[in-house]
């Protein structure tokens, strides 16, 4: 990786567009359509950026903003610590879709293509209609540390201590499907073709279950936490963040267990804090403690720069639906838009 040092900075500097926000970087979504790209800040501001270079400041919740995602069909979901649910469109109007107390946190959220949205407040996980309509609450024995969606948005996950929960979103009884492992899982994703639910631990170690017999995976041997986990397109890979490189867990020909992961882009001792998968193609992007914002070619392993190190540990990553656009953002503020369509 130290090869890559050099010119570090190219496609940030050629194809890029980049801006000091001047509070950490808590998350980054694109709007599902493709239009706009959102980061939400640690001083509860949001940012939007547009294709002209515009950095759009709005005003949402008063305190930080704990999670981000990409809504439904358009625009963002945003949670924070005054107990707000916001959704914002791309064009920058803000809509609350509930309000849960200034005692309580919105700290995880999901969204389905289908119109489906989870929001973790404590112990319950909130679903609300596409019409902004409340659903159900699902309560769990501890607080939820993550939730998602299946991809064909019929059951929904949520990490907690001792385990994970699963609940088909449309039962009538609500009696989840608990996933046993001990310990504090935190959090969670399906695997593309629902065949998995991976949850990372408060532990250096992330711990998976197949659920067509409920087999235990544990993959363990990180010298950290692992704060960012992402599944490959198809599903073959599981990219992780933890260690000084990109760790790669194969989910395919029996994997992972009894298999040996996949290293790619390690070598500098600096520990990689974030990934995310490219939305069509084995690619994964990574964040590192240093600043490094690079993308990593699974197959092959090459490795292409993407940002120079030195402004602060990467805290956010993400892809636009067409896989042509990379967002990031870091601890100290620093945020940049990477336009890697042909030219």
């Amino acid at each position: 990786m130290s090869e890559t040092a050099n010119d570090a900075d190219f496609l940030l500097s050629s194809r890029g567009r980049s801006e000091d926000l001047g509070a950490w970087v808590i998350g980054a979504a694109f709007g599902r359509d493709g239009r706009g790209c959102a980061f939400s800040l640690g001083d509860g501001t949001l940012r939007l950026a547009s294709a002209e270079g515009e950095w759009r400041r709005l005003e949402a919740h008063d305190g930080a903003a704990l999670s981000l995602v990409a809504d439904s069909e358009s625009g963002f979901l945003s949670g924070g610590d005054d107990g707000k649910l916001l959704r914002v469109s791309a064009e920058g109007e803000i809509a609350e879709i509930a309000d849960f107390g200034m005692m309580k946190w919105v700290e995880h959220l999901a969204a389905h293509p289908s119109g489906l949205r989870a929001a973790s407040v404590g112990k319950t996980v909130h679903l609300f209609g596409k019409d902004g309509a409340k659903l159900k609450a699902l309560q769990h024995p501890s607080t939820v540390g993550g939730v998602a969606f299946d991809a064909k948005g019929k059951r929904v996950a949520a990490g907690h201590y001792n385990g994970a929960s699963l609940w088909f979103v449309n039962s009538k009884d609500d009696k989840p499907r608990v996933l046993p492992w001990k310990g504090s899982h935190q959090s969670v994703a399906f695997s593309p073709d629902g065949t998995h639910v991976v949850t990372s631990m408060q532990e250096n170690a992330l711990h998976g279950w197949r659920l067509t017999d409920q087999q235990d995976m544990r993959m363990s041997g990180y010298p950290t936490k692992i704060r960012s986990f992402s599944f490959t397109a198809k599903g073959r890979w599981l990219a992780t963040a933890g260690a000084d490189c990109i760790v790669l867990w194969p989910f395919f020909a029996g994997g992972p267990m009894g298999k040996p992961p996949v290293e790619l882009a390690g070598g500098d001792s600096v520990v990689c804090t974030m990934v995310a998968c490219h939305p069509q193609h084995e690619v994964v992007a990574a964040g590192f403690q240093d600043g490094l914002v690079l993308m990593a070619e699974i197959g092959s392993g090459k490795i292409v720069p993407v940002a120079a190190p030195g402004r602060g540990a990467v805290s956010a990553l993400a892809w636009n639906p067409a896989g042509t656009q990379l967002a990031f953002g870091t601890e100290t503020g620093f945020a940049g838009v990477v336009d890697l369509s042909k030219r």
